[in-house]
C-alpha cells in the first residue's frame, strides 16, 4: 500500500499482483481490501485529496481485477456525489474513468444511474467550470466506449480462479494491526512443513532430480546472460557526481589531481572530467586560479586530457552566446592560463575568426578576456613574439585576417580598443603597404600577359 501511494502510476501492476496472490492466499487479499477501505475513510474524513485519489485509483483497479465486488464501486461513487464539491466530483470522475468499462459489463444499470447523477450536477451548475469540463469529457469517453478494464499483459488470473470479496464501505472493519508485529511461532516446524508443501503445490515443485536439473539450467542461463545497456545514464550521473565532489572537496589542486586520476574511467569517459572541471569553473562568482592549475596538471600528465580540452575549447566557443557574462569570463581566463603555460597548443586559436560578420557580442567578450589574460600572464612583448612566430602565421590568419582591408581594420581597432594594439604592428604594416603590394601584383600580371601576347608575333615574323 505504501508503494502504491508513492508510485500511483503503477497501480494496475500492483492490482494484478494482488489478484494473483488472492487466488492462493485469499486471507491476504481480504485483509488488503479492508485496509484500503480504512485508508479511504481516513482520507475522506481528513479531506486529504492526494491520498484519496491514490486509494480510489487502487480500488478501481481491484474492481477491474474482480478482487473487490463492483457494489463497492457503486457505493463509493454514490458517497462522493451525495454532496458534490469540486474535489469530490473530480475524484468521482477519475474513479469512473478507471473502472467504467468493468461496471458497464457487470452492472450497466448502476453505471447509468451514476451518469444521470453527473448530468444533474451539470444542470445545477454549482461546481467549477474546470470540473464541468471533466464531466463532459467523461460523457464523451462513455460515448466512444471505455478502454479495456485490464490490459492483456496484466490479465494473469483465469476466470474460474478468481475470488471476489464483498466488503461494504459502511461495515465495521478490523485491520488486524497485530499482524504487523513479529511474534514467535510455537509450532514453527509444523507450519514450515505446511508452507513448503503449499509452495510446491503453487510453484509446481517436483523431485530432487528435477530441482537439480533446474539448478543446472539456471546456472547455464546465468552464464549466458546478455549484456544490459544502461540507457538511464545512471552510471554517467554517478561519475559526474563523484568528479564534482572530488573537485569541490579538495583543498589544493595537487590533491584534486591526485584523486581525479584515481577514478576509474571507461574508454570515452575522459571527456566528462574536462566538462565537469569547466562547469565547476564557470559556476564560480569570480575566476579562481585553482581550476586553471588543475586543468594544467591534467594536460601535462595525460595527452588524452589535452586533446579533450582542445575539443572543449571549440565546443565552448561554438555555444559562447548561451553563457552569461560571468561564466564567459571565467571560461576565457581558464583557457588563457592553459595557453599561457603551453598546456594547450596554440593552434586552437585557429578556431577563432575575428571579423565583424563572424563574431557576436559574446564571442568578442570571450576573445577580449582571453587575450587580456594572456597579456597579463606572458606580457605584451612575449605575446607579440608568440603571435609573430613564422611557423604559426597560417593558423593565426583567422585572428589577424589579411583577406580584405575591412577585416584588417576591424581586427586592429578591436585589439586597440582593449589595450592590446601592440600585437597588431605586423598587421598595421601589412595594411599600410597593401596598395604597393597590389600595384606590384598588377604589374606582374600585366607583364605575364604581355609576354604571352608577344610569343605568337615572334613566330609570325620568323
Amino acid at each position: 500500500m505504501k508503494s502504491q501511494l508513492n508510485s500511483a502510476i503503477f497501480t494496475d501492476v500492483f492490482a494484478a499482483l494482488i489478484a494473483v496472490v488472492n487466488t492462493k492466499f485469499p486471507q491476504i487479499g481480504e485483509l488488503l481490501c479492508k485496509r484500503i477501505i480504512l485508508q479511504l475513510r481516513r482520507a475522506y474524513n481528513n479531506n486529504n485529496k492526494p491520498q484519496m485519489l491514490a486509494s480510489v485509483k487502487f480500488i478501481g483497479h481491484l474492481v477491474n481485477q474482480q478482487v473487490v465486488h463492483e457494489l463497492v464501486a457503486l457505493e463509493l461513487v454514490t458517497l462522493l456525489l451525495e454532496k458534490p464539491t469540486d474535489d469530490s466530483v473530480d475524484v468521482a470522475v477519475g474513479f469512473v474513468k478507471e473502472c467504467g468499462s468493468m461496471l458497464q459489463d457487470l452492472c450497466p444499470l448502476g453505471l447509468h444511474a451514476i451518469f444521470e447523477r453527473f448530468r444533474g450536477i451539470l444542470h445545477e451548475g454549482e461546481i467549477d467550470k474546470r470540473v464541468q469540463f471533466l464531466i463532459e469529457d467523461l460523457f464523451a469517453l462513455r460515448k466512444h466506449k471505455f478502454q479495456p478494464a485490464v490490459p492483456p499483459e496484466l490479465d494473469l488470473v483465469e476466470e474460474e480462479d478468481r475470488l471476489t470479496h464483498e466488503i461494504s464501505l459502511g461495515d465495521k472493519v478490523d485491520e488486524q494491526i497485530e499482524l504487523d508485529v513479529f511474534k514467535p511461532d510455537p509450532n514453527f516446524v509444523e507450519n514450515e512443513n505446511k508452507y513448503e508443501q503449499l509452495q510446491k503445490r503453487i510453484l509446481g515443485g517436483g523431485d530432487q532430480d528435477e530441482d537439480s536439473e533446474d539448478d543446472d539450467e539456471s546456472k547455464d542461463e546465468d552464464e549466458q546472460q546478455m549484456e544490459i545497456e544502461d540507457e538511464t545514464e545512471t552510471n554517467l550521473i554517478n561519475l559526474r557526481r563523484t568528479i564534482y565532489l572530488t573537485i569541490m572537496s579538495s583543498a589544493e589542486f595537487e590533491e584534486a589531481g591526485h584523486k581525479l586520476l584515481k577514478i576509474r574511467l571507461e574508454p570515452g569517459q575522459e571527456m566528462e572530467l574536462c566538462i565537469m572541471l569547466l562547469e565547476c569553473c564557470s559556476q564560480e562568482k569570480t575566476s579562481l586560479h585553482y581550476y586553471a592549475l588543475l586543468g594544467q596538471r591534467l594536460c601535462m600528465i595525460n595527452k588524452v586530457h589535452q586533446k579533450n580540452f582542445e575539443k572543449s575549447f571549440m565546443q565552448q566557443y561554438s555555444m559562447i552566446h548561451q553563457l552569461e557574462t560571468n561564466k564567459l569570463r571565467n571560461v576565457a581566463k581558464f583557457f588563457a592560463h592553459l595557453l599561457g603555460t603551453d598546456a594547450l597548443p596554440w593552434h586552437v586559436l585557429a578556431y577563432l575568426r575575428l571579423t565583424e560578420e563572424d563574431t557576436t557580442s559574446s564571442s568578442r567578450i570571450f576573445i577580449k578576456n582571453l587575450f587580456q589574460e594572456l597579456s597579463g600572464h606572458l606580457g605584451i612583448r612575449m605575446l607579440n613574439e608568440r603571435l609573430s612566430d613564422p611557423s604559426m602565421q597560417e593558423l593565426f590568419e583567422s585572428i589577424f585576417p589579411k583577406d580584405s582591408p575591412k577585416n584588417m581594420r576591424f581586427a586592429i581597432n578591436f585589439f586597440t580598443s582593449i589595450g592590446l594594439g601592440g600585437i597588431t604592428e605586423n598587421l598595421r604594416d601589412y595594411l599600410k603597404n597593401m596598395p604597393r603590394l597590389i600595384l606590384q601584383q598588377d604589374k606582374r600580371v600585366s607583364r605575364s600577359s604581355e609576354s604571352v601576347d608577344d610569343r605568337p608575333r615572334k613566330r609570325r615574323r620568323s
